[in-house]
């Protein structure tokens, strides 16, 4: 198909030093396709590198006509999508165009359809066809019925990328949180917390600021796990015998790094704002007050794969999926996060990385 508006993408100077950026769409019966175009829709986001958004583009077409935007993209098959010049290109899994998008509910076939999506972006990027890879919103459950035995996007790109670590890293509201514990039901994290859990995202957020944010010298503050941080015990000795060690651990590996505080306290603004990042014990611990300073505009960034990977903070909102009422602020971050840490990554080993793990795989059995 031909481009069908904004023909001035074309001819963006230099359009071949930007970043191509893989944009999986998620569950395309939830509220992905929309943000996706209501982000990309803006020529700002847009000058910022070269898409392809891996989905279906009756979707992206019927979202695109809800909120009143001009159709800003090529189309072509999934299996078709060559070289990115310019602009953004649908790779389109039109086989699955059968998927009832109005189901406002997990189903197999979404979850079968946004798994296709993902798998596309990631053999593009061992393919050395993309930069950067943003997630769309998933259903777990969604997964789950279509036989996928990872629960989230962090745990298949993983294992997909051989990371042996990998730790979720949230930014917003001038916040930057990375997790000790991701995807674990809080009665079981006492048989996983170990010091080598705490003191992996440590390791990996000092990097990732260094690399990737341009900190020169991280400041870096850990929370506790228990109500006052266990107070000398009184409430749990998991600082005494799990947390301290692993911050004696980063230190002796030269990152300056604090703690553990009371999380009731660290996440005050005139506290944090001392830190150019903040370990979190648990998902919760760590995301209510990101979303709390940053609900529309926070994003999720995997730390310690050999690829860059943002997502939105979101899930697929099926209650409000196909009424243009999601609000785009998630993806957009995303998106230009996505292109800024792409941009700084050509000046790290990811291009080297990148080759040695596509190598693998293409040396892996079946």
């Amino acid at each position: 198909m031909t481009p069908r508006a904004h023909q001035s993408d074309q001819a963006t100077n230099n359009s071949s030093a930007k970043p191509v950026v893989g944009i999986s769409m998620g569950d395309p019966c939830g509220v992905g396709p929309e943000v996706i175009v209501k982000a990309l829709a803006d020529p700002a986001v847009r000058s910022m590198g070269r898409f392809v958004v891996y989905g279906l583009e009756e979707a992206m077409a019927y979202a695109a006509d809800q909120a009143e935007v001009a159709p800003f993209w090529f189309s072509k098959p999934h299996n078709q999508v060559g070289p990115v010049e310019s602009g953004v290109v649908v790779a389109d899994f039109g086989e699955r165009s059968a998927i009832d998008l109005s189901a406002a509910e997990p189903t197999k076939e979404g979850g079968e359809a946004s798994l296709r999506f993902v798998d596309a972006a990631i053999d593009a990027a061992l393919n050395g066809q993309i930069d950067a890879i943003v997630t769309g919103p998933i259903h777990k459950v969604s997964w789950k019925m279509a036989g996928c035995r990872f629960p989230g996007h962090t745990e298949k790109l993983a294992d997909a990328f051989q990371a042996r670590r990998v730790t979720m890293m949230f930014t917003g509201g001038g916040l930057r949180v990375a997790l000790a514990s991701i995807h674990v039901a809080l009665f079981e994290l006492r048989n996983k917390f170990t010091i080598g859990l705490v003191f992996q995202p440590i390791d990996l957020l000092d990097s990732a600021l260094r690399k990737w944010f341009g900190v020169e010298k991280p400041r870096i503050a850990v929370a506790g796990l228990n109500p006052h941080a266990g107070e000398d015990c009184r409430f749990g000795d998991e600082e005494k015998r799990i947390i301290e060690p692993a911050i004696v651990m980063a230190r002796n590996a030269g990152i300056d790094v604090e703690g553990p505080f009371p999380a009731d306290t660290l996440f005050v603004p005139h506290i944090s704002a001392k830190y150019d990042g903040i370990v979190a014990m648990y998902h919760d611990q760590g995301l209510i007050p990101i979303k709390i300073l940053a609900f529309d505009s926070s994003v999720n960034v995997t730390l310690g794969l050999p690829v860059i990977r943002t997502s939105v903070d979101h899930g697929t909102a099926f209650d409000i999926a196909g009424s243009n009422q999601a609000s785009p602020g998630s993806m957009e971050h995303a998106v230009r996060l996505a292109c800024t840490l792409a941009r700084r990554a050509t000046n790290t080993d990811w291009t080297s990385s990148r080759r040695v793990v596509a190598d693998q795989k293409v040396e892996s059995p079946g």
